[in-house]
């Protein structure tokens, strides 16, 4: 990272009222036990969880740098008054135009203008896939003939779509996160006290290792970056979204984990969550030997995998585990990804156990 960016803190639930969607449907990234996501998702009216679930591969961050963008009060309910004062036909554009480049804008935008879309259109949204994937990864990747038509109906239908999406919203939020809303709230402003007493003390790329429990990043484009905006998110914890929400790359959000140790995603659950995924974790032999090799160096996932002999996507299964886990150092570049061993976070889970064991409380 170049300069040392103004640090703005934000904190508002609305941006886990976009997560949790996002958890609900992909309980394992999360570690989130499926049968609880199961019974979150089966309260909504089968229209609402159907339409949510055909969403989910869209993912909910979609609306994470449109909300970091808005002034006020970012509870559920007030973002969701926002949302619909938007005029439907409008709604799309001005949420997508804080998060999607210019290039997806010029076609998009049109698709939805024209209410259609052709062949051409689709050739065109391949290429642009294409040459993100190739920008972010450094390697090609087949986009899915489903995927491209998909998006581009949605476009071509974006008021009706975004109708069905607010109404979903407003649902998922009535008869769920209302609730969950009031549980969350302490913790994310105990968390934003956390992070601004570590700020004082840290350089930039230490806090962000730090909020993020294991991420370190190397990103030339960051160089630019004037403002970071530090939001916690209860739900996805420990995973973090980096990203820039400005055309001129000078506004970035950091989205870290806002959820404490000792406090488990699912309410009311005995067993720290932390201290089972950290058990579950290590119960592996093929993540005992990961971690030994990790302590020794640094190591990409290919490196991993041949010394392993094990196939990179087995291989990244594991590193995910160990992630979730906090239990890995992960280094972000633009030549991929490099893990080592985080050995503070043994100690952690030892002294974990034994607080677990000796009667202590968790909630």
């Amino acid at each position: 990272m170049g300069m040392t960016p103004q640090l703005t803190w934000d904190i508002g639930t609305a941006y886990d009222l976009f997560t949790s969607l996002n958890v609900i449907h992909d309980p394992a990234r999360y570690g989130l036990r499926g049968s609880w996501a199961a019974g979150v998702r089966s309260r909504l009216p089968a229209e609402q969880r159907e339409f949510l679930q055909d969403a989910t591969e869209h993912h909910y961050f979609w609306a994470i740098p449109w909300l970091a963008s808005q002034s006020g009060r970012k509870d559920g309910e007030t973002i969701l008054k926002k949302l619909a004062a938007i005029p439907a036909e409008q709604r799309a554009q001005e949420v997508a135009s804080h998060h999607m480049g210019q290039p997806f804008q010029a076609l998009l935008f049109r698709v939805a203008e024209q209410g259609s879309w052709d062949a051409e259109d689709k050739n065109t949204l391949r290429d642009l896939y294409q040459k993100m994937y190739k920008e972010e990864t450094g390697k090609a990747k087949k986009v899915a003939e489903e995927e491209l038509k998909g998006t581009l109906n949605v476009w071509a239908n974006s008021a009706e779509y975004s109708e069905k999406m607010l109404n979903a919203l407003q649902v998922y939020y009535d008869v769920f996160f209302k609730e969950e809303e009031a549980r969350i709230l302490k913790p994310l402003q105990a968390r934003v006290n956390e992070a601004r007493e570590l700020a004082e003390k840290l350089p930039l790329p230490e806090l962000l290792n730090e909020l993020s429990q294991g991420l370190r990043f190397e990103f030339d484009q960051t160089e630019e970056m004037e403002e970071l905006v530090m939001i916690p998110s209860f739900w996805t914890t420990p995973l973090s979204l980096f990203t820039s929400f400005s055309e001129d790359k000078k506004r970035w959000l950091f989205l870290f984990g806002g959820r404490p140790d000792d406090v488990s995603l699912v309410p009311g659950e005995v067993v720290p969550e932390l201290l089972y995924q950290m058990l579950k974790a290590l119960a592996d032999p093929t993540r005992l030997r990961i971690l030994r090799y990790l302590s020794e160096e640094p190591l990409t996932p290919a490196e991993l995998a041949r010394r392993l002999r094990l196939r990179p996507p087995t291989v990244i299964h594991h590193l995910d585990a160990l992630r979730l886990a906090r239990l890995v150092h992960v280094t972000l570049s633009v030549n991929g990804r490099r893990y080592e061993a985080r050995h503070e976070a043994i100690n952690t889970v030892c002294t974990m156990l034994e607080g677990f064991l000796a009667g202590e409380n968790f909630t």
